[in-house]
């Protein structure tokens, strides 16, 4: 059971990696367009931080600190 979650946790966090690099790609080209005074998207980002970037950037910290505590508990738990 636990093999089968640390499994499902670590592809969402690799699917939600790939979502925050290509969110972060998007924003600094979006920024120098707009520094350019060329549309790129960057309405389009800003309007997609609240619901889409900011939570994928809280369940990537969220998956990886949990992930580091179940194979931490995991290592005490074979030890004894």
């Amino acid at each position: 059971m636990k093999e089968k979650f640390i499994t499902w946790l670590n592809r969402l966090l690799v699917a939600d990696i790939f979502l925050v690099i290509f969110g972060f790609l998007w924003f600094a080209i979006a920024v120098v367009g707009h520094y350019v005074g060329i549309p790129l998207g960057f309405d389009i980002w800003y309007k997609l931080w609240q619901p889409l970037f900011n939570p994928a950037l809280g369940i990537l910290f969220l998956g990886a600190i949990l992930s580091w505590l179940i194979n931490k508990v995991s290592e005490k738990l074979e030890s004894k």
